[in-house]
């Protein structure tokens, strides 16, 4: 597991963070445990949206214009 003792809200590192709330995302080895100065702002942390980019982007990022000779996709 991987332990970040910095607050993602507030960029301050938890001296202590076993008296610390926090929270646990993922799984495994891969899991994250973050620490957070309160739980004021575990719960700003909790509240913010993930980006979705099939909701949140309204513009196709795909380029329609040819990439040179022989691009079959853009034609």
């Amino acid at each position: 597991m991987i332990v970040s003792t910095t607050d993602p809200i507030t960029g301050r590192d938890i001296k202590d963070p076993e008296n610390h709330p926090y929270i646990i995302e993922g799984e495994g080895e891969m899991a994250v445990k973050i620490y957070f100065e309160s739980e004021e702002t575990k719960r700003q942390y909790l509240e913010l949206e993930v980006e979705n980019p099939a909701k949140h982007f309204e513009h196709s990022l795909d380029n329609p214009a040819g990439m040179g000779p022989g691009d079959t996709k853009h034609v």
